[in-house]
């Protein structure tokens, strides 16, 4: 079983996180604690089955074979409870290029788009890349915590707008939506015809409560579900480029795989199939360790916040590895807050701004990494802010 203390160095590994933050950031001295992505070693079983290619040594063209389709839904029966056929599959290189394909398969230029801001941030550029029209329906905030502005999401989808995504559960928010909730949205996307795309690929990532995919919510109801799903966030494996989209609709998933076919998008590679059905096979043990790890950091990082930095409030997550922390106490503009926590913190976090306007005043930490590295970014935080 992984050991999640055990400390793995990431320099000169092309880490996105460890070596190329001086890009984005514009400094080499800070701590990383911002791509979705773990500091910890997939599962073994997934380790061995991509040493087995490696030894075999031979990279040609390669097909998906009927196997993944089987651990595939599999194990969205037995997560999920959710029957999804192997037919109703369609394997993708990327949760965000599948959900630009769709949009360019299902929507025209000038369609409106819905995103619920704060969001990932991916999501404007999908819109917006392919010409379509950016509709924005911002999550509430209110005492209880985040949620959908129903009333605001009945009105955009009143006005014409052609499809919704969804991101559930919900980054950097965290927010696994409930049954209810979800519920709501398909009532509505059901009355105004709006296409639901589902980005579900935190599913797996539930730290308290249950993931529902939002297709088996809207199961009963005349609505165009598309739930994009992947390993990737799971066992992290986002490298190796490995996502699917389950269609309930057959005729909508020919339409989608004929534009992938003009696009020339599909062709896998070795080392994406046997991890992905490995992990799908022989990865659950390691997954319920992950989140308990994971959990136990939330809460480190809430208790520590809570005890030292008073002016600051953890959002706790419901699912994700993801932290968002309310930092509006500081009184700093984005451009201050940024500043300072570069300049000050020595920090590379996610400013909640780049999820949008509404995410101004906070920031997004990722707690999938061994405590220490945790606890030398929130050492850095508070030394910062006792000497501010």
């Amino acid at each position: 079983m992984m050991d999640f203390e055990k400390v793995i160095d990431r320099n000169k590994t092309n880490s996105m996180k460890w070596d190329f933050y001086p890009d984005r950031y514009g400094a080499d001295d800070l701590w990383p604690m911002w791509v979705a992505d773990m500091d910890f070693q997939t599962p073994q079983p997934v380790l061995d089955a991509m040493q087995e290619v490696v030894n075999h040594g031979i990279f040609g063209y390669h097909r998906r074979p009927s196997s993944l389709f089987d651990a595939t839904t599999g194990w969205l029966k037995k997560r999920f409870d959710w029957d999804v056929d192997n037919n109703q599959i369609v394997f993708t290189p990327g949760v965000v290029p599948a959900i630009s394909h769709l949009i360019q398969t299902f929507t025209e230029e000038g369609d409106g788009v819905i995103i619920q801001p704060p969001v990932y941030y991916p999501f404007y550029a999908l819109v917006q890349n392919n010409k379509r029209t950016l509709v924005r329906n911002p999550l509430k905030e209110t005492e209880e915590g985040f949620t959908v502005d129903l009333e605001d999401l009945e009105k955009k989808m009143q006005a014409g707008a052609k499809m919704l995504l969804l991101c559930s559960p919900h980054n950097p928010i965290g927010r696994v939506w409930s049954e209810k909730e979800l519920t709501e949205i398909a009532k509505l996307a059901e009355t105004y015809n709006v296409f639901v795309v589902s980005d579900e690929i935190h599913a797996d990532l539930i730290l308290e409560g249950k993931h529902t995919p939002f297709a088996k919510v809207a199961a009963d109801r005349e609505v165009e579900t598309m739930t994009c799903l992947a390993p990737s966030k799971t066992f992290n494996l986002a490298s190796l480029q490995l996502s699917y989209v389950v269609f309930e609709n057959s005729r909508s998933q020919k339409a989608y795989e004929a534009h992938l076919q003009r696009e020339f998008v599909g062709i896998d590679n070795p080392f994406a199939t046997v991890a992905a059905e490995a992990a799908y096979r022989h990865g659950e043990e390691w997954l319920e360790s992950l989140l308990e790890y994971v959990r136990n950091n939330v809460r480190y990082v809430k208790e520590y916040i809570e005890t030292n930095i008073p002016e600051m409030k953890v959002i706790e997550p419901e699912g994700t590895y993801l932290i968002w922390i309310d930092m509006r106490g500081l009184n700093k503009s984005d451009k201050e807050l940024e500043n300072w926590l570069r300049k000050n913190a020595k920090l590379a976090l996610s400013e909640g701004h780049i999820f949008g306007e509404e995410g101004s005043g906070f920031v997004r930490i990722n707690a999938a990494c061994p405590r220490t590295t945790l606890e030398e970014g929130l050492k850095r935080l508070k030394k910062a802010y006792e000497n501010a």
